[in-house]
């Protein structure tokens, strides 16, 4: 219940009680704000592609450096992929293909790429077969082949599944006979520049 001595409610005071002071606080309170959703909308955008990587946020490998004790030990020649300029290599890795510790299990040297527009590729080398070298990417699940594309001189059999990563794989000629896999997020013709790459490379 009110009365006559009840004190009015507060009202926002007119513009002209503003004082530089307010003002000045105000902008305080505003410019992070701003200076924060700015770097957020950069660092995030949206590619209908689909998705990018910020090659200066991931670590950088010497692939030729890295891959030259790796050479070594495997019982097929690798090559160092004569990657385009821009394109940044931030992993080299290698495991086995098959029954985990099996004695005759095969080998698979991989190597990451970011391309210039952050698209992300890899590549394999083996002495799998194509199967086994498949089955490495994708799991026992069969996966179809669409179509063949030749690239410097390397015949690449394409296969696809719908919302997935293409991988294309070839055999590369030698006084051991390996082959190469590629997948990815890159274009299409990423994956034809990584193949010229791979075909291209000299020995590790």
């Amino acid at each position: 219940m009110s009365s006559e001595h009840d004190p009015a409610p507060p009202s926002k005071p007119p513009r002209s009680a503003l004082s530089v002071r307010d003002m000045l606080v105000a902008l305080a309170v505003l410019v992070p704000v701003i200076l924060l959703l700015g770097g957020l909308t950069r660092a995030c955008s949206f590619s209908p592609g689909g998705p990018t990587v910020d090659p200066s946020r991931l670590p950088v490998a010497d692939v030729a450096a890295e891959l030259g004790p790796i050479a070594r030990t495997v019982p097929f020649p690798i090559r160092v992929p004569d990657v385009p300029q821009g394109w940044r290599a931030n992993s080299v890795d290698q495991d086995r293909v098959g029954a985990d510790g099996a004695a005759d299990a095969r080998r698979a040297v991989r190597v990451g790429y970011l391309t210039p527009q952050g698209r992300y590729l890899r590549v394999v080398q083996s002495d799998a077969d194509e199967a086994g070298l498949l089955a490495t990417e994708t799991g026992p699940e069969p996966v179809p082949g669409t179509g063949v594309r030749e690239v410097a001189g390397l015949r690449w059999v394409v296969y696809a599944r719908e919302d997935d990563e293409p991988i294309w794989i070839a055999e590369v000629p030698g006084d051991v006979p390996s082959r190469a896999l590629i997948t990815g997020s890159g274009s299409e013709d990423d994956f034809a520049a990584l193949a010229t790459a791979l075909a291209n490379g000299g020995p590790a």
